[in-house]
């Protein structure tokens, strides 16, 4: 069966303004400025999720490419959601040449285990192995340059 989305890793075919109008309105993200986006793409394996051309999804693979990985910004515009866009991604990340071998693959989720448990991800077997730094009011904090000098 033909799938009516594909999923591609060209950072010239992503819709910036789009996955940043996505993540400014999360609940993971909220308020982030574009260039924070930016610079996470740039710094990311960054996978698009499209449809006639059209960019309908989006995830980011953070990786030192030999031991770890972290998926990170996972999401699907409403109006293509429930037709397997999501698993779509996490297939191609997955399986993507690049990321094979790797010791640990990390994620975190509000509201998709039920998504990312048909990949085999579970809770941390030993939560208390693992430490984090949250800064969860940061891009309240972070400002857009202005442009006016000031």
């Amino acid at each position: 069966m033909k799938s009516d989305y594909e999923i591609s890793t060209d950072p010239t075919r992503l819709d910036i303004s789009l996955i940043h109008d996505f993540l400014a309105n999360s609940y993971w993200a909220r308020g982030i400025p574009r260039s924070v986006v930016e610079r996470s793409i740039k710094h990311s394996l960054a996978f698009g999720a499209y449809n006639d051309a059209r960019q309908v999804g989006f995830a980011r693979v953070t990786t030192d490419f030999a031991t770890v990985a972290y998926i990170g910004d996972v999401f699907v515009i409403p109006e293509h959601r429930g037709r397997g866009v999501s698993k779509l991604l996490l297939q191609a990340i997955l399986s993507h040449p690049e990321l094979q071998g790797l010791r640990r693959w990390f994620l975190a989720t509000r509201d998709a285990h039920g998504l990312y448990s048909q990949f085999n991800f579970q809770p941390l077997a030993a939560p208390e192995l693992f430490m984090s730094i949250h800064n969860s009011d940061v891009y309240q904090q972070a400002q857009e340059p202005s442009g006016n000098g000031s």
